[in-house]
């Protein structure tokens, strides 16, 4: 039973990149969250928030309309950067960004805003600005937090059907991930090989997990 492997190499090297963006993104982003009393600051978790209860297709239609040649940013990005998104591996990154951005934001957000406030008032005291108290002070007394982001983040784009499939399409070798490789496998009653994509993303997403929860239990002993 020959296996394609490109999707499983397509679907990490997705979770990747999509993960260290989203690490360079989310922290300064969850750190302003945590730290910020901007009077629209519920306005910004919202939008932050909308991918956890949108479903998929919702967000990939949009997504679709926006970045289409057809529509005038899409137009824009082709005629100036030489940029299609739809139905390229880009186009996937960028999706996968932003669905997964809260899965990045809310668990570091949550660990700086449990750490005791006092802190933070010794740092300023010590002269200490709001950002090299992130850096230095907050963001190291955190770890558990960041390290589940980060997880989450990776594994959440691991499994990503209905998006990917509605940005990128089913391109071999270019947007056809794992999640949509074992649709096709199913659809052609290929049983055999849809298991083996379905049992390796399976054994990843628990190593990974039990990864997490074997450094967390070591962090907080």
């Amino acid at each position: 039973m020959p296996i394609d492997w490109d999707p499983i190499w397509l679907t990490l090297r997705l979770a990747s990149i999509t993960t260290f963006i989203l690490l360079l993104i989310g922290v300064p982003l969850a750190g302003w969250l945590a730290l910020s009393r901007f009077r629209l600051k519920p306005l910004v978790e919202t939008v932050i928030s909308l991918p956890l209860v949108l479903p998929p297709s919702v967000v990939g239609f949009y997504l679709l309309l926006a970045f289409s040649p057809n529509s005038w940013l899409g137009a824009w990005l082709l005629r100036t950067l030489n940029l299609q998104l739809v139905f390229s591996f880009e186009g996937l990154v960028l999706a996968s960004l932003l669905y997964s951005l809260p899965f990045m934001v809310h668990p570091i957000q949550a660990g700086l805003e449990n750490l005791p406030i006092s802190w933070r008032e010794a740092a300023y005291t010590l002269g200490q600005s709001p950002v090299r108290t992130l850096w230095h002070v907050l963001l190291p007394n955190c770890k558990p937090a960041l390290l589940t982001g980060i997880v989450l983040s990776f594994a959440h784009t691991i499994g990503e059907f209905g998006l990917v499939l509605m940005i990128g399409g089913n391109l071999p070798g270019q947007t056809r991930v794992a999640s949509i490789a074992i649709y096709d496998e199913v659809e052609l009653l290929h049983f055999e090989s849809a298991h083996v994509y379905a049992a390796l993303l399976l054994g990843l997403s628990f190593l990974i997990l039990l990864l997490v929860y074997a450094i967390n239990k070591r962090v907080t002993i």
